[in-house]
């Protein structure tokens, strides 16, 4: 097994075949809590890859899970970070990309599924399709204010990793969005006063 990523809360290796997360114990935090805390994060993850794939959003699939040791076993997604070759596509293709995302983001919304991590580091490009994973941050949430964040999150992360062709994604994913969501107006308002509190508060 080679391990590809080291987060604060996980461990991720991976296979030929599959992906393992497992959520390690922290010392610092009393046993039973740690145990509480990682035995539930582990089972909501999995339940939000699982409705992910209901709702029509390409995810992982779930091979195993063992909330007791905050272990997923899911299938390894071939394919490249978009967030590595998101830049390097020609226009034609990035435009179908994007649009490919805000629809998927869409269809999460739709069933009050909120991923909270929405970067291009999260995101597996197959070549035919934008795979959605790590929803480790997420969670099953009916507030507009949410589906906002969760969108803002997106606004930022294509700024910061793909500033010379920002604009032109996040338009395009918000005009596939709205297609898809019914309440999009509604979180796209909701956006720009969060936009606005943040700004506020920055400036203070």
């Amino acid at each position: 097994m080679k391990v590809v990523k080291r987060g604060a809360e996980a461990v991720v290796t991976i296979t030929e075949a599959h992906v393992v997360k497992e959520r390690v114990p922290k010392g610092y935090r009393a046993v039973e809590l740690d145990n509480l805390l990682r035995t539930g994060r582990t089972k909501r993850e999995a339940r939000l890859i699982a409705l992910a794939k209901r709702a029509g959003v390409p995810a992982p699939l779930i091979r195993h899970v063992d909330p007791e040791k905050g272990v997923i076993e899911m299938s390894h997604i071939e394919g490249d970070k978009l967030k590595e070759v998101l830049n390097d596509m020609p226009a034609s293709k990035r435009i179908e990309v994007c649009q490919i995302i805000g629809e998927q983001i869409g269809r999460l919304h739709r069933r009050h599924i909120v991923h909270g991590d929405l970067t291009t580091s999260n995101m597996i490009f197959t070549g035919s399709q934008v795979v959605f994973i790590d929803f480790g941050l997420g969670e099953i949430n009916e507030s507009i204010e949410s589906k906002g964040v969760d969108l803002l999150l997106f606004k930022k992360a294509l700024h910061s990793a793909h500033w010379q062709i920002a604009d032109e994604c996040y338009s395009t994913a918000v005009n596939a969005y709205q297609k898809v969501y019914e309440k999009a107006d509604e979180v796209l308002q909701r956006l720009k006063t969060i936009e606005r509190r943040g700004r506020y508060f920055s400036e203070r």
